[in-house]
């Protein structure tokens, strides 16, 4: 039911961004959607990509400080309020939404985020029969 993101620690500085993506380029990884959140002094890519297990090792072996962790994905129909909708079930549930982003996708949406209680949003997903995203799912799309 979840789904292996890529978190990256990266300085606020010219170079540093390039670095992780010419490792990504040289493995011949397909980024599939990725964001990033910044400070003063550093930023973190979030990203979902096809190999992400693959990625986080080359990754590692370049030096780059790298973490591992399972998201949740939704597929929603490209509507407006859809989102709405989804985030309204989980939280009905009592359950944090940590981080989120969306994008789309051969015109769905998909919601990613992370939550501090995996199992709770799992159940709600299913309970309200929300359409989840699988780890093997991501090897279609690229």
């Amino acid at each position: 039911m979840t789904i292996h993101q890529l978190s990256i620690f990266i300085e606020n500085r010219s170079g540093t961004l390039v670095k992780v993506l010419q490792v990504l380029k040289q493995a011949q990884i397909q980024i599939i959607a990725s964001t990033i959140a910044d400070t003063a002094e550093y930023g973190i890519y979030r990203l979902i990509c096809s190999e992400p297990i693959r990625a986080y090792e080359e990754l590692k072996k370049a030096g780059v400080a790298v973490a591992l962790s399972d998201v949740v994905a939704l597929e929603l129909d490209n509507e407006p309020g859809r989102s709405a909708d989804a985030i309204e079930i989980i939280s009905k549930t009592g359950i944090s939404i940590t981080y989120m982003y969306t994008f789309l996708f051969n015109g769905k949406g998909i919601m990613v985020f992370r939550t501090d209680n995996p199992e709770a949003a799992r159940e709600a997903i299913i309970l309200n029969n929300l359409k989840f995203i699988a780890e093997k799912d991501l090897s279609t799309w690229v």
